[in-house]
């Protein structure tokens, strides 16, 4: 109880520690990582296609919004659509295991993303959807901050069927299908539809984050269903740590952070995000967040009992 009132009480204190629409952005990016490690964590399949769920949903909520719906049922409209996609996407790859899976997914990514740019009637092509109108039943939520506390029930929404996921027996099974296939089908278990309704959920829960990215900014550029994306979001997650679920937070707010730190420096921000990743990478096998998990554990098992 004491963590989640810290974590509460972060959440409501961000947009006054930073900029409103970058408070938004760490949490939204935050979420996509999440949802990444559901999928890459949990069950172990590595999707470089994740873009496309973001993307559709930031897509379908902007017009959505643009047509004059209130921005929450704009949003749902977003993930409704994009849970269709990642039906088809699931049915055809997720039999797939690892590079396979990779492939696959990031080769419907680029399928996705190549019709963005073709349907320049509804997509806006290079030049995008602007002018995304923010409204919640006839109120004006353009003012970032209000936008920030307005989205922020649905943001944790989505943590919350993160974190519920991981604790419940279907995250058991999850783990099971991920540590030893062959025993869990040995034991009854359908591994193949875990994986697959797992799979649904992680794009679902990418498909939120995005469809709030879009009205975040008020405009939706091609490069949210470009593949940079999908690797922005997996070098999250994997700083972060794998499997640890909360990393991905984590990992987004160190990206974005750094990013909108060293921009107002250079250019190549980019470079230091890599030497960081690099140095993560060999240095905390098992992410930031994990190792920290790691460190406190053994401090607690180093204190001796009285």
């Amino acid at each position: 109880m004491p963590l989640l009132l810290l974590f509460g009480g972060l959440l409501l204190a961000l947009p006054h520690l930073v900029y409103p629409v970058l408070a938004l952005d760490l949490l939204l990016w935050g979420l996509f990582a999440m949802a990444l490690d559901l999928l890459l964590g949990y069950v172990g399949l590595l999707s470089f296609g994740h873009a496309a769920f973001w993307g559709t949903s930031a897509y379908t909520s902007a017009l959505l919004a643009k047509a004059g719906l209130p921005f929450p049922l704009a949003v749902l409209g977003g993930v409704g659509v994009t849970t269709l996609l990642a039906t088809a996407i699931g049915f055809l790859s997720i039999r797939r295991q690892g590079i396979y899976f990779a492939m696959v997914t990031l080769a419907f990514a680029q399928m996705v993303y190549y019709i963005a740019n073709e349907l320049r009637s509804l997509t806006g092509g290079e030049n995008g959807v602007q002018g995304v109108p923010r409204t919640l039943w006839g109120l004006d939520l353009s003012n970032p901050l209000a936008f920030y506390y307005a989205a922020l029930p649905l943001v944790a929404l989505g943590f919350f069927l993160a974190w519920r996921t991981v604790r419940s027996p279907f995250g058991h099974v999850l783990i099971a299908v991920r540590e030893e296939e062959a025993r869990a089908q040995a034991l009854g278990y359908p591994t193949t539809r875990f994986k697959f309704l797992d799979f649904l959920l992680s794009a679902g829960l990418s498909a939120l984050a995005g469809g709030l990215y879009a009205l975040n900014h008020g405009f939706v550029a091609l490069e949210v269903v470009h593949w940079s994306t999908s690797g922005l979001v997996v070098m999250m997650a994997i700083l972060g740590g794998i499997g640890t679920l909360w990393g991905g937070l984590l990992g987004a707010a160190v990206v974005l952070l750094l990013r909108d730190w060293l921009s107002a420096w250079t250019d190549a921000w980019g470079v230091a995000t890599g030497i960081i990743f690099v140095l993560v990478v060999l240095g905390f096998r098992q992410g930031i967040w994990g190792s920290l998990i790691r460190m406190w554990q053994h401090r607690r098992q180093a204190i001796p009992k009285s």
